[in-house]
């Protein structure tokens, strides 16, 4: 039996939550669907995580200490300026139950993009008023590709805990500002902190929505100081973080590092491009990308103005897809219940009420959305210039070649790593790898840009010369060449090797075959300063 108000009206949040999780109940089931087909498709995480891997055991070994410098990850390893929580939480998983990395590479991301459509259809419930559009935009969200694939993919071991954090946050600013409840200025500075000391792109996207949230519900001086609360207080909070990488790396690690994704104001482009939307390839992404446009339209017509300006601002000061996509759901949603539900009904020859709109719009939604995202999840999509969504940068050969490389060359030794199977290679073998762009934005723009251009340049080689050439042209010397067969990915971009290098490889003076399985081969550099004299390792495997 439902609450009621002293005016016998029965608002939106007082209902039980069994009605709340049968109008979660789709997302939620769609989400669950994904997950189990990313999981039967990956035997291996898709994308890398092995930088954040290796820093969770560093913090282990150091006895949870907060560590200086991330070894391996090339010479002379990379600063440790990350914020840091979501590897002390792997950290502590991995020493509480002995999870293999890998495995939490590929479950945790999974779980939590489950648990962040809660706080995010309670905002949207609150936000509209209405469970019908708040269930649609839960749905559109769980669906959406962008969104999938930066949160369940490898990397989401940070990116989804702080989507989660921050999707609670943004949650508790619109009670605070929406319902004046000044209760929630406490869950809002917590959540805010965990989110700064998790990932510096989500906490951005906290404080500009907070900030919109205040703009349309609470132009006060009191609300100004609640989030001025909220802000600076998670920021100080933080600051044993902070001070201590600043006090070991000094400011220019944090300015250095903002200048190498894009930076704010980076999402300029990308707003540039929402008014030239190819439709060459009518797809469920193409709809999720055109329909928030139109809706935007139609809000701006109805002088309802805090979704499009949010849709605009996330757009233009992030630039990242998967924020435009959230924020583009929850105009979809609109649009897809208010205007072409509304048409549906008045034009239908049946009688078609409002509830059977909004079934009609989730069926729809869950199974088009269910079927194009599955597609996507498993990688048969083509999601850029022609390379596959959600790709493996390693398999069950790179392992087999990374435990060859741990147990038979000595830990001085030193490694060049074709394609993406790189990123892991530090995390599984405690080896060096001597080109590769992963951490290296804390050392500044420079070096981040040497780096990415070097990792490019030897990963496209397909002979011995141009490796050989590549590599001593900017002084870099390695005691092994690892290079991978067949398909592999290049910053996610895929490459299909033929034989030409291996053979060329195999046909110089300059290396020698000390390890080889089906889709790795390992060369040693002969006369390399850290090389092992027994190759008795190598063969085939």
């Amino acid at each position: 039996m439902t609450e009621q108000n002293v005016t016998h009206e029965t608002t939106v949040r007082e209902e039980g939550w069994k009605r709340e999780l049968m109008w979660l109940a789709p997302a939620l089931l769609s989400g669950i669907v994904l997950f189990l087909v990313y999981l039967r498709s990956h035997p291996y995480p898709s994308f890398g995580a092995g930088l954040y891997l290796f820093i969770a055991e560093r913090i282990s070994e150091m006895g949870y200490a907060l560590p200086e410098t991330i070894p391996h990850y090339t010479e002379g390893g990379v600063p440790f300026a990350y914020p840091p929580l979501m590897f002390y939480a792997v950290a502590a998983i991995r020493d509480l139950t002995g999870v293999d990395p890998i495995a939490i590479s590929r479950f945790l991301p999974g779980i939590v993009t489950l648990a962040y459509l809660v706080p995010l259809y309670l905002f949207a419930r609150d936000l509209f008023d209405s469970r019908p559009q708040a269930a649609l935009t839960s749905l559109l969200v769980a669906v959406s590709p962008p969104v999938l694939q930066w949160h369940i993919s490898a990397g989401g071991i940070v990116r989804a805990p702080a989507f989660l954090f921050s999707l609670s946050g943004i949650y508790a600013g619109l009670r605070l500002y929406k319902y004046r409840d000044r209760r929630w200025v406490v869950p809002s500075l917590v959540l805010f902190t965990l989110t700064v000391l998790t990932h510096p792109v989500y906490t951005v996207f906290f404080a500009l929505s907070y900030f919109l949230l205040f703009l349309q519900f609470d132009r006060s001086l009191r609300g100004l100081v609640r989030g001025a609360v909220v802000g600076f207080g998670g920021i100080l909070l933080a600051a044993p973080w902070w001070t201590q990488v600043m006090a070991a790396h000094g400011i220019d690690v944090f300015t250095g590092a903002a200048g190498t994704h894009g930076g704010l104001g980076g999402g300029i482009p990308s707003l540039s491009a929402l008014t030239h939307v190819s439709l060459q390839n009518v797809f469920f992404g193409s709809l999720l990308s055109v329909l928030p446009l139109v809706g935007a339209v139609y809000l701006l017509k109805e002088r309802r103005f805090f979704l499009p300006v949010w849709f605009v601002a996330v757009t233009a000061v992030i630039g990242k897809a998967r924020f435009s996509m959230l924020a583009g759901s929850f105009i979809t949603a609109v649009f897809l219940l208010e205007v072409l539900g509304v048409r549906l009904k008045e034009q239908s020859r049946f009688a078609v009420g409002r509830r059977g709109v909004v079934t009609a719009a989730l069926v729809l939604i869950a199974t088009v959305g269910i079927a194009g995202s599955a597609m996507y999840t498993t990688g048969d999509v083509d999601a850029h210039a022609g390379s596959p969504s959600l790709p493996q940068f390693v398999d069950h050969d790179d392992v087999e070649a990374m435990e060859w490389a741990e147990r038979n060359t000595k830990p001085s030794a030193t490694f060049v790593v074709q394609g993406d199977a790189a990123e892991w290679f530090p995390q599984q073998t405690h080896r060096t790898m001597l080109v590769g762009p992963w951490g290296v934005e804390w050392k500044g723009h420079e070096p981040y840009t040497r780096q990415l251009g070097l990792f490019r340049g030897v990963s496209s080689c397909n002979s011995a010369q141009c490796m050989s050439h590549t590599l001593s042209e900017e002084g870099v010397h390695p005691d092994y060449i690892y290079l991978p067969k067949g398909e592999f990915t290049v910053r996610g971009m895929q490459y299909q090797r033929t034989s030409k290098l291996a053979m060329s490889m195999h046909l110089s003076p300059t290396y020698r075959t000390v390890f080889e399985n089906d889709g790795v081969i390992v060369f040693e550099v002969v006369g390399g300063q850290n090389s092992d004299g027994d190759s008795s390792g190598g063969g085939s495997a």
